[in-house]
């Protein structure tokens, strides 16, 4: 006989668990099952964590996984889709932490800390601007472009305007490579060497290019590859 959850002896149930002893008594599969809710005709919800995890070569990965494939594990339908990649990005910005107006950014590993866990992730190229001002205070990030890193297509017109638009003093480039290789790509070196003379002239000096990849980064400045 086919037994769902709710049939299951009350200490048993993830949800149930949850609430008593805590979220961090749950395995991965039983936390999953939690946001997938209801299984399918003779899958529990729990079985569907064990397949999702199984999909995405395990927990570290899951979060690579987008709603579409997390639908193709048949019985995970478009609302348990939402909730996982919900749960999912939450999981990312509370990583990355709420970055303060006015916080200073010393080094590298400091900006990293703070906007890597949002990139590190995605299966998609995203490049960004980190504005400062002059004592290396955030004033903001901004997104410039998302989708493969071109030269062709990151202008340093808009890198520069919102640059000029915050009065920001100086700035920092940062990508993510969706392969997790954190070593900079002769497009990546072009890119670079293109904004640090655009900010020459413009006088906002690029502090630094940093390639964000699996759980590490690439230090344009720390590898002594930006030349001002």
């Amino acid at each position: 006989m086919y037994l769902t959850i709710k049939d299951w002896p009350e200490g048993e149930r993830p949800r149930e668990k949850l609430l008593k002893h805590g979220a961090g008594t749950l395995g991965n599969a039983e936390l999953l099952a939690i946001l997938i809710g209801s299984g399918t005709r003779g899958k529990t919800a729990l079985d569907l964590g064990h397949l999702l995890l199984c999909q995405a070569d395990g927990i570290n990965n899951l979060a690579t996984l987008t709603p579409d494939s997390l639908r193709r594990v048949k019985g995970v339908g478009c609302a348990s889709a939402a909730r996982i990649s919900a749960a999912l990005e939450l999981g990312r910005r509370l990583a990355s932490g709420q970055v303060e107006k006015r916080q200073k950014l010393i080094s590298p590993e400091a900006i990293a800390q703070k906007f890597g866990p949002a990139l590190h992730d995605l299966r998609h190229e995203v490049f960004k601007v980190i504005l400062l001002d002059g004592g290396n205070k955030l004033l903001r990030d901004v997104d410039i472009t998302r989708g493969i890193l071109n030269a062709s297509l990151i202008h340093p017109r808009e890198v520069f305007k919102v640059a000029v638009d915050n009065s920001a003093a100086a700035i920092v480039l940062m990508h993510n490579h969706p392969s997790g290789e954190i070593n900079p790509s002769k497009e990546d070196i072009s890119v670079t060497r293109q904004m640090t003379d655009a900010g020459r002239i413009m006088g906002i000096p690029v502090l630094d290019h940093i390639i964000i990849g699996r759980k590490q980064h690439y230090s344009f400045a720390q590898e002594g590859m930006l030349i001002n």
